[in-house]
């Protein structure tokens, strides 16, 4: 087996270098990784391809030991950007959601060396997360599934992947997303290969592409066709792989993502589905895995002996390894060697298919020559932006410094920018030689036009740098991003807080304050005046407020009291926010996606007021302590609302008076984020049982939830979830105890209240409750038995407690009127009407 082999390479190569050092200790100096990183791939020609609907779905324990182990070239191909899942390091939802995970599966691919790719393509595309499905069928209907499969079936006839594999099966326990990948998966084993199928494609140049294999997991091992060992240890890495898979799962930080397993053995068991020739069960079997095996496939002579010797010379480079110095001279022999060959093989007339798969492989081996060039060719290439931020018709400039860290002269270097076409092209620069330890430095200037687009998320960096090294008659090319992001943005970015706001028909506010937050992004001085665009009838003081900034990223806040009419519909109303400034109009925000473990982004949305006109009646007087998950933004609704809402620290829940509330609400998965809350739970306990009012949202069961001793009695969360949601976000809800205060007071809720719910009606719904407590809803899916503990409540001591998995964080989110009047009666319940 190949793999067999591999791994006694990686052994004969790390007693080699125990051997010339002596010592195992002294041999770790000598691993570098980097070097190994891009000379590893030369060892085979095969491609690998994982499909799987949301980021982090990558296998990443067997990704890690394909690219890393055995150096195949590994691409991972995810559909939408997880932009309806949770975020456990903060409070963004949707698309900057979507911005934030699409960023984690690009660095979580750069530790295992896999490509990443989506196949949603903008935050409005119609391959989006709408939340949890239970089924295919709506996944593809609600992603447009002719657009769906037409992106899928061009990736796989450009990336031209020997192996595919989807990351889950198609069944009935799975991710409807999930599932729908599979089906499209499968499908594209035949039609990427029939020229029928999206035709048009091969008339801009794609041509059809044969998958020579299609695996899945198996269900089980002994529904295995073959079961592969990955959990050896790489001296490389100082790690197994499935480590090395984990320490990538790590960059999945929004999703709680990435453990610490110990070194033993793992099983991959996979299920071959596919595939291009019979009884070929074991993962390579039937696939040309090197250009050895590439030579007997082709009968022109004078093309199968250079292929042979190829991989000879490819071979002779991995033996080379760690010195990096002889594989620099060795690889830009090689490259040009297969130039040659390439040219040969173009010239040459044989199997037309076959010729043209040869020639793809020859293509991909030529760009990992080019960087195991750069690489051993120890030339540094740092580069900076004078500002990550322009603005359109702004000068700026790229610094990059050109270091030679080796111990021979590098020769005829250009470096260039790569510009967009409809930018002025900047003259590449030239350096005739560069001595051991020498730097250069280089300026390029740049200008941006002044109808340049703004920075979308999803799209190639607007600029890349572009190095080339001759040598051996031959050219090596590096085109590589600039380390940071650098984006176009408006001048101005106006931002609203809030964005939501809820006018209560039943009591119309006299005043609503609201703040816009006005951001420089230009390089200089600016002034502005700050207005709002009103419904008919609405008020506002000031009219309007003049700003000004003295230099870029400087910030001003203007706050305005909204002041709607007396008497008002129920309805949606909008309210724009807008600068006037040299001219020009600016009503976007800009929002700033900022962590330490990916790069900065930015998502640009309209500068709206959402405004909901409903009728929510509420206590007088109800005073609420809220437990702030960092998850959720209900506490910032309710006091918008007119609610008396005190966020409680950690000093509060050890120590505060917390008699002086009605009710304390916690926010979504609270146990998770705040340990405080678990070691000082049992007060929290202590304040039902002494006539409080708690009221809990959703948790997960992994969320620091005891099921004996989070709730005054046994509540225990449902697992596993896709078993314990209703997604459906109109499934019919029944009230079982209509006559209960708890839909009485102080809203009076109708089945009205239960229309226009977003995404889903709960998640987690708890699996087994102590008798003590009181059911009040029922509510499924489609086909489904039904839940009846969305609400939960029981009686403690002279309180109680009320536990709820319905998502109301994201009615309120979105203004649902029936989502805020359910909610305050939950919260309101033993205040005296």
């Amino acid at each position: 087996m190949r793999r067999i082999i591999a791994n006694l390479l990686v052994l004969l190569l790390v007693f080699s270098l125990t051997s010339i050092n002596g010592s195992a200790k002294e041999t770790d100096k000598q691993h570098d990784k980097e070097l190994w990183n891009v000379v590893h791939p030369l060892s085979t020609t095969v491609t690998f391809l994982n499909t799987g609907a949301h980021p982090d779905d990558e296998r990443s324990d067997f990704l890690a030991y394909l690219s890393r182990g055995l150096g195949v070239k590994t691409t991972s191909l995810i559909a939408n950007r997880g932009e309806g899942g949770q975020n456990e390091i903060g409070d963004e939802l949707g698309n900057a959601l979507g911005i934030i995970r699409s960023n984690e599966m690009i660095e979580a691919a750069k530790i295992t060396d896999v490509k990443a790719f989506h196949l949603s393509r903008t935050t409005s595309d119609t391959i989006y997360d709408f939340g949890f499905s239970k089924s295919p069928e709506e996944t593809l209907d609600k992603w447009e599934e002719n657009v769906t499969y037409e992106r899928l079936i061009r990736f796989i006839r450009t990336q031209q992947p020997d192996i595919v594999m989807p990351s889950f099966r198609n069944v009935d326990s799975q991710h409807g997303h999930h599932r729908a990948i599979s089906l499209l998966t499968e499908r594209a084993f035949e039609d990427a290969a029939n020229p029928n199928v999206y035709p048009e494609q091969l008339e801009n140049g794609l041509s059809t592409w044969q998958i020579k294999k299609m695996y899945l997991p198996a269900a089980s091992k002994d529904t295995a066709s073959t079961s592969i060992e990955i959990g050896d240890y790489d001296p490389i890495y100082e790690m197994t792989y499935p480590q090395l898979g984990e320490a990538s799962r790590y960059m999945h930080k929004s999703q709680g993502m990435g453990n610490d397993i110990p070194a033993e053995p793992r099983q991959i068991h996979l299920e071959l589905i596919k595939s291009v020739e019979d009884n070929n069960t074991e993962l390579f079997d039937g696939i040309a895995y090197d250009f050895n095996d590439w030579a007997k496939q082709i009968s022109k002579k004078n093309i199968s002996n250079h292929l042979k010797k190829l991989q000879n010379d490819l071979d002779s480079i991995i033996q080379e390894y760690p010195n990096r110095e002889s594989i620099f001279v060795k690889s830009q022999q090689l490259l040009k060697t297969v130039e040659r060959i390439i040219n040969k093989t173009k010239r040459t007339e044989f199997d037309t298919s076959m010729k043209r798969d040869l020639l793809h492989k020859l293509e991909l081996k030529k760009e990992q020559l080019q960087k195991v060039i750069f690489t051993a060719s120890n030339l540094q290439i740092k580069t900076r932006a004078a500002s990550s931020i322009v603005t359109q018709g702004e000068q700026s400039s790229i610094t990059m410094e050109l270091t030679n860290k080796g111990k021979k002269t590098l020769k005829k270097i250009n470096a260039d920018l790569l510009l967009p076409k409809d930018w002025v092209n900047v003259n590449s620069k030239q350096i005739k030689s560069l001595k051991p330890n020498e730097s250069k430095t280089i300026i390029f200037d740049y200008e941006v036009p002044k109808n340049a687009g703004y920075f979308q998320p999803y799209e190639e960096p607007i600029i890349k740098t572009k190095v080339s090294m001759n040598g051996k008659g031959t050219k090596a090319t590096a085109i590589e991003e600039l380390p940071e992001t650098l984006a176009i943005l408006p001048e101005l970015s106006v931002t609203t807080n809030p964005t939501n706001i809820v006018v209560n028909t039943a009591d119309v506010q006299d005043k609503i304050p609201v703040t816009i937050t006005v951001k420089n992004y230009s390089s200089g001085k600016r002034k502005g005046s700050v207005s709002l665009n009103l419904p008919k009838g609405w008020n506002s003081e000031p009219k309007q407020s003049n700003i000004s900034f003295e230099e870029r990223y400087d910030e001003k806040e203007v706050t305005f009291n909204l002041i709607p009419p007396s008497k008002i519909e129920e309805g949606s109303l909008s309210i724009e926010a807008k600068v006037n400034s040299s001219g020009k109009t600016y009503q976007t925000a800009v929002q700033e996606i900022q962590y330490d473990h990916i790069k900065d982004s930015y998502y640009q949305y309209p500068s709206m007021i959402n405004a909901e006109a409903f009728k929510l009646l509420k206590p007088d007087n109800l005073k609420i302590g809220y437990i702030e998950s960092g998850f959720d933004k209900v506490a910032d609704y309710l006091i918008e609302t007119g609610f008396d809402v005190t966020t409680l620290k950690e000093e509060d829940l050890s120590s505060g008076d917390l008699s002086q509330f009605d009710t304390i609400i916690t926010g979504i998965r609270a146990n998770l984020s705040r340990t405080d809350l678990v070691t000082n739970n049992q007060r929290l306990l202590q304040y039902v049982e002494d006539g409080g009012h708690l009221v809990v949202q959703y948790h997960k069961p992994g969320d620091n939830w005891d099921t004996q001793n989070s709730a005054p009695y046994q509540l225990k969360i449902g697992s596993p979830s896709i078993e314990w949601r209703v997604t459906d976000e109109n499934a019919v809800v029944n009230i079982l105890k209509p006559e209960h205060k708890l839909f009485n007071y102080p809203n009076t809720i109708t089945e009205n209240d239960w229309q226009n719910w977003v995404q889903e009606r709960g998640l987690y719904f708890p699996m087994s409750w102590d008798s003590n407590f009181e059911t009040f809803v029922s509510m499924s899916d489609p086909n489904e038995d039904p839940f009846t503990s969305g609400i939960l409540m029981a009686e403690y001591g002279k309180g109680t407690y009320l536990y709820t998995n319905l998502v109301f964080y994201r009615q309120i989110d979105n203004q649902v009127p029936g989502g805020y009047r359910i909610f305050t009666n939950l919260i309101s319940y033993g205040v005296n009407e």
